[in-house]
């Protein structure tokens, strides 16, 4: 508490950016494993990549130690939309007393989350895509061929105007409103629990690392399933109207996902998923912290 919500829209950027230099090639590796035999049944494709590590070495086998960072930009950028946008509607919901209501800080959390995913969804739509590009022997899911991250905008725009940057939408804000609810009420909720128990001293690095790890797992478990929805909606192909050629929606995506993959198929790169929100939750929210004390 204490800081104005506007400092927080900087510190929430600041914080989203920094954890996400670090945990980009997770996020590499999660777009690829999520990709990976998209409406096919199991065991009818072939998988180039296999668990988390084997999907990094074959990364960088592909497209080199560089292909780690693909789409950095476009994901910082992203970051620092969605998370600046994301905190300054918290720290507004903090302001205002509605985080001290039962189910407020959740409540809160889902809004702030939503927000800020819509805000953000055009460079996350560009990071799917330049993530997802590699050579050929070891693609998966459609290959939009960009140049680079402006690039990338400008084709987009010119052949589908606004609304074309705005395509996967749908996928984005309930990703990111369960995420986000999630993350920030049971970070909150952790750290006060570890502080009365005396394990941690009260505002103590120690107390927001822990609050933090227990936020990652309850992201992945609820998050994961959103996802790989969002990742399909945001890299399928599209038509001249910009309409999707494989899912005409949320709900549609969802379907076709359960019954041709199998339900597991709304889990497909959990472990990357948990692998890098965790370490990106801990570090997003210990940097948000910290800074704010500062």
């Amino acid at each position: 508490g204490g800081v104005p919500p506007v400092t927080d829209l900087v510190l929430g950027a600041t914080a989203g950016c920094l954890a996400c230099v670090l945990t980009n090639p997770l996020e590499v590796v999660k777009t690829r494993l999520q990709l990976q035999g998209e409406l096919q049944p199991p065991g009818t494709y072939p998988r180039p990549y296999r668990g988390v590590l084997r999907a990094v070495g074959a990364v960088c086998r592909a497209d080199g130690l560089r292909g780690l960072q693909k789409g950095l930009a476009a994901g910082l950028l992203y970051q620092g939309l969605m998370n600046g946008v994301r905190f300054y509607c918290y720290s507004c919901a903090e302001d205002a007393g509605w985080t001290g209501y039962p189910g407020g800080t959740m409540a809160a959390g889902a809004v702030a989350g939503a927000v800020g995913a819509f805000v953000g969804s055009p460079a996350y739509l560009v990071k799917t895509h330049l993530q997802a590009q590699t050579l050929a022997a070891v693609a998966v899911g459609h290959q939009h061929n960009h140049e680079s991250i402006s690039g990338a905008f400008e084709s987009i725009y010119k052949q589908h105007g606004v609304a074309g940057l705005w395509r996967g939408v749908t996928g984005a804000v309930p990703r990111v409103a369960v995420g986000s609810a999630a993350q920030l009420a049971t970070f909150a909720s952790a750290k006060d629990w570890v502080c009365e128990r005396q394990w941690f001293g009260e505002g103590s690095w120690a107390a927001v690392l822990a609050g933090g790890m227990v936020s990652g797992v309850a992201v992945a478990v609820t998050m994961t399933p959103f996802d790989v929805v969002s990742t399909r909606l945001y890299n399928q192909p599209v038509d001249a109207d910009g309409a999707g050629k494989l899912y005409r929606g949320f709900l549609d995506c969802i379907l076709q996902i359960s019954s041709k993959e199998g339900l597991l198929g709304l889990y497909k790169g959990i472990g990357a998923v948990y692998l890098r929100l965790g370490p990106h939750t801990v570090l997003s929210l210990f940097f948000w912290d910290e800074l704010r004390k500062m």
